[in-house]
Formats: C-alpha cells, structure tokens, sequence
C-alpha cells in the first residue's frame, strides 16, 4: 500500500483528514476552527510536523536497510525503482531541498573527530524544512504575543463567556416563539380559523365529557359566560388546563397529555365560545372575569363546582 500511494500523499490526506474533522466537530461560527481557535492552529502545525518527521524516520530507516541489501537484491531493487523514476523524481528533488541529505556513500566527508565508544559522530546541519518551522513558530509566537497580551484580543476563556452570554439571548429570543417551550407568561391568543378549528377538535376530543359539545357545562362549569372560578383571558385558561383545577375537585393536569401549542390552540377556542348562549346553560360559577384595561368592575359571588373553569 505504500509503493501505491506516494508519501507525499499520506501527509496531505492525513494532514486534511484530520483538518475536515476538526472543521466539522469544533463549532466555530462563520470562521474556520483554526482561525477562530489559535490551538487548533497549533495542533495543525505539530500533527503536520510529526507527519513529516515520521516520513523523514521511514525514509532513513529505508535507507539504512538498503545498505543491508546483498548486491543481487539491490540490483533487483533499483530495476524495480528504474521503471517509475520518472514519476518521483519531482517528489526526490522536494525531499533533497527539504532534507538536504548526504548520500551514505558521502557521509565519511561528515564525521566527526568526537569518538566514544567506537561511535562517531556525524556533523549533520538541521534540515531545512525543520528550520522553516522553527521560523514560522516564533513568528506564530510573536503575532500571538502581540495580539493576547498588548492588543488584548479576547482570549478562549473570554470567548467562551460572550458564546454562552449570547446563546441565552438567543434561547430567550427562541422561547418566545417556540410553540413546544410556551408558558402562561409567553403565550398568546389564536384568531384564526385553523386554529380555531384544531381547537374545536381537542375540546371535541378531551372536555365535552364534562363541559358539552356547546361548551354549556354539564360536571364542569359553563365556559361561555363572563364567569371563571381560577380566572379568565387566555393566560389564565392556558395555566389552568396545564396545571389542572382547584385540588381535589379541579380537572386533571393536561400537560402530560397535550402539548403547548395544543393547550393554546384549545384555549384559544374556549374563549371564541363566549357568549354562544348555548341551549340550557349551566348557571354561572365563579366571579366575572374583566379583562386588563377595560372599566367594568362588576363581580359576581362564587359558587362552589366539580370542576374548574
């Protein structure tokens, strides 16, 4: 497999392997992870170094076995090598300028006096493309100096806090809208036919067993007059149908089995039904419900029910 696929190719594919799943993993908004987050950056710039080194290693290995080879297998060898030279010389000359090794027949030319052990020495200079990181570390250093500590760019620490500070104000802004997080305090009132109508057919389905089909009450109380026993309005019905009546004598809780926009949608409906004037009304139970900003104040006396409305 590695005769198939050049070096050269491993470290890109697994230098951008690894970059595309970082990329896709690491949230980072409208900018790449490596440039929003500096240690990604960093880790890009080791994982690639290693790759190179690993190559670099495999390479010397390969060429301190080749000095072990017999003649005849080194000549089997480089009639293997002879027939795709054209297509890795351009690779060779990269790794020469990279690398700028000596070939081994050349390194007597290197060796040094220094001698211990009967092992010598050989007097190598740093490999040029090491150099090139080494440089491009301290200028990473220095931009990453003079950007944190003199220009006060905001650090990940401070990053993360205006990340967390802005995804409450966007959770606020959903919850708002959101039909499934709706409560007594965001939820609104519904006009229209169709959700009058996807009301019509929650009450049809959960409440005429104790308020009729008419809404004229029958268990529960009459839900087409002016009075309510827990308070009318839409905020005051949605708390009421999801918490459930007056204990031990209110209607059950239907948040377990409706959901909010549900409850809205039914709300929304048992209010459209005031003043139907259904045949046979149950009689008034509860105080007249007055809305906010109106001037009527008038109030009738409460009266005791089996269920809540």
């Amino acid at each position: 497999m590695k005769k198939l696929i050049p070096p050269y190719i491993r470290v890109l594919f697994i230098f951008f392997s690894v970059m595309g799943a970082m990329e896709y993993f690491i949230d980072s908004g409208d900018k790449p992870a490596f440039i929003k987050y500096p240690m990604v950056s960093v880790f890009l710039f080791v994982l690639l170094f290693l790759l190179i080194a690993i190559e670099i290693t495999l390479k010397a290995v390969n060429t301190i076995t080749y000095s072990l080879l017999s003649e005849e297998e080194k000549v089997k060898l480089a009639h293997e090598e002879s027939l795709s030279l054209n297509e890795k010389e351009w690779y060779k000359k990269l790794m020469q300028r990279l690398t700028k090794t000596v070939p081994v027949e050349d390194e007597k030319q290197l060796l040094m006096d220094h001698d211990y052990d009967g092992i010598k020495e050989l007097d190598n200079n740093l490999p040029p493309w090491w150099v090139y990181l080494f440089y491009a570390c301290i200028v990473f250093s220095v931009i990453y100096l003079v950007r944190y500590e003199i220009m006060g760019a905001p650090d990940q620490e401070t990053e993360l806090k205006n990340e967390l500070a802005q995804a409450k104000i966007e959770v606020a802004e959903y919850m708002k809208t959101a039909p499934d997080l709706m409560d007594e305090k965001t939820v609104t009132l519904l006009t229209e036919q169709a959700d009058l109508d996807a009301g019509k057919a929650i009450f049809t389905t959960n409440c005429v067993a104790c308020h009729r089909a008419d809404g004229g009450g029958q268990i529960g109380p009459n839900l087409t007059d002016d009075n309510w026993i827990l308070g009318g309005g839409i905020k005051n019905l949605f708390h009421t149908i999801t918490n459930g009546g007056r204990d031990g004598k209110g209607m059950i809780a239907w948040k377990g089995t409706l959901k909010p926009k549900e409850i809205q949608a039914v709300s929304s409906y048992i209010i459209s039904l005031k003043g139907s004037n259904p045949k046979d009304p149950k009689a008034p139970e509860g105080d007249v419900w007055v809305e906010e900003g109106t001037s009527t104040t008038a109030t009738a006396p409460a009266t005791d029910s089996t269920e809540v409305k």
